[in-house]
């Protein structure tokens, strides 16, 4: 999910900065380097987010874990 997310924030900025590449007149530069940078860090996110919570749950005994609901 945090890959798609990635995905769609580079898509979306591409996009808003050739519109206003071509409204404004300003040349732009795509860094390969910023996209990727970009991408790994909402990845990154994502997955530390969703590893850190499930291994905690994991370490859980479910009896106690199921008293508190």
């Amino acid at each position: 999910m945090s890959g798609a997310g990635g995905v769609a924030g580079i898509l979306v900025g591409v996009v808003i900065s050739e519109v206003i590449s071509s409204v404004a007149h300003w040349p732009t530069l795509l860094s390969p380097a910023a996209i990727l940078g970009g991408f790994w860090f909402s990845a990154s996110v994502g997955i530390f987010f969703g590893y850190y919570p499930a291994r905690k749950a994991a370490h859980l005994d479910p009896i106690e874990a199921l008293r508190y609901e």
